[in-house]
């Protein structure tokens, strides 16, 4: 199997481009990011290309921090905003050839909140499509997010088919899923034509993976059987310094 090191939660110490340069030397085949925007990205290019790692995805912005938002898309009345937003990161994932870009819903509920997500997610895959840049959309578990608008993987089915872009995936997050609905294998069975990128972390601590209620030993045979080849992001708390955290990377690396 191949890995991508989420430097959100990664080397979250260390600055961006050196944390790119922490995971080239720990081994992993790529990285990924949450919000890289305080770094520029003609930084965070030079050090991807010093280091042959590709950046296989970044957030669009949280919105305001300080009222606790997480995300823009799926909010009425904040379209504006939420399409800057959307060119922000398109912009900085063209310079850094970052390869997907995650369109944040944010806290909202009901029909006027899908018809926006909706109408967001068309206009950032229309604007994404040109450069060859996926838009994906992350189901979050109510324990960590109560309130976020996006919550299975059924609902994101049924956003990427209304949608309709061909470049509109899902992100499948083990740890979130497996807190909302379970059934991990067959889902991942199921969904694998819309899947655009894999995160894991372990369940219920969001740690390593090599502990807690999920087999990992049995999901990375499942995704092997099923041909998928892509790196496979780990966004998983390290609870200290990563290096010490990394022999499961060792297991399962091929």
């Amino acid at each position: 199997m191949k890995f991508s090191a989420n430097l959100g939660f990664l080397w979250s110490e260390l600055p961006l481009t050196d944390a790119i340069r922490a995971a080239k030397v720990a081994g992993f085949d790529a990285v990924e990011c949450h919000w890289p925007y305080d770094t520029p990205a003609e930084d965070v290019a030079l050090a991807l290309t010093d280091t042959g790692l590709n950046m296989l995805g970044l957030n669009t912005i949280r919105g305001d921090l300080s009222k606790g938002e997480n995300g823009l898309n799926a909010l009425p009345n904040r379209m504006t905003e939420a399409r800057v937003a959307i060119d922000q990161a398109i912009e900085y994932a063209h310079i850094t050839g970052t390869a997907n870009i995650h369109a944040m819903a944010g806290f909202a509920q009901g029909v006027e909140a899908h018809d926006v997500f909706c109408e967001n997610l068309t206009y950032a895959c229309a604007k994404a499509a040109p450069h060859g840049i996926g838009i994906v959309i992350e189901p979050l578990n109510h324990y960590d997010a109560p309130g976020y608008f996006l919550s299975t993987t059924s609902q994101a089915q049924q956003i990427i088919t209304e949608v309709g872009a061909p470049n509109l995936k899902l992100m499948f997050d083990c740890y979130h899923v497996q807190l909302m609905e379970g059934d991990i294998t067959n889902r991942l069975t199921k969904l694998q034509s819309i899947i655009g990128h894999i995160q894991f972390a372990s369940v219920p601590d969001r740690s390593t993976p090599d502990r807690g209620e999920l087999s990992y030993d049995h999901i990375f045979a499942h995704l092997k059987s099923l041909g998928y080849a892509a790196p496979l992001g780990a966004e998983y708390k390290p609870n200290g310094p990563t290096p010490p955290t990394l022999d499961w990377l060792t297991k399962y690396k091929s």
